[in-house]
């Protein structure tokens, strides 16, 4: 669950308190006697429910958004850090295994740097996640036709 969603469940709770908490004295108010004795003890519980969840809610860490550390990762790559993108980009796919667009950019960037193996690795995984992106193929076919990468025809 998101921070706010915690955070929203944690205010339900703590109106569902205030609500079993009013039921005494309104019994009290308009029917003239205390009632629903129990409802203190439900207010209760659902006042612990929702400093409980308050608490989980703001212990939570929001999650950087990985379209935002990808452009940080290009822009590392556009000045030269490759090897500051490549750690970003290994950061990325591993927190985020469905984003294809870093297994793709990744793959660019070892592309780029020669290695050949972990690029076509890295188009593969973004074809699995993306089959219906065209120029996916296209990256891995120029990776298969890199020149240090032994064709399967080549019977070394």
């Amino acid at each position: 669950m998101t921070r706010s969603r915690w955070l929203q469940w944690s205010r339900t709770s703590f109106a569902l308190a205030a609500l079993f908490a009013s039921f005494p004295l309104t019994a009290r108010l308009v029917l003239g006697e205390w009632a629903f004795q129990g409802a203190g003890g439900v207010a209760g519980l659902w006042f612990a429910a929702g400093v409980y969840l308050y608490i989980r809610g703001r212990r939570l860490r929001t999650a950087a958004d990985p379209s935002a550390l990808l452009d940080e990762a290009i822009q590392m790559a556009r000045v030269g850090d490759t090897a500051r993108a490549l750690r970003l980009l290994n950061h990325i796919a591993a927190q985020n295994p469905w984003f294809w667009q870093a297994f793709q950019r990744r793959g660019e960037l070892r592309l780029q740097l020669g290695e050949l193996d972990a690029a076509i690795a890295d188009l593969d995984e973004a074809i699995r996640l993306a089959p219906g992106e065209p120029h996916l193929r296209e990256l891995r076919e120029q990776a298969v036709s890199g020149p240090s990468h032994p064709s399967p025809d080549d019977s070394s």
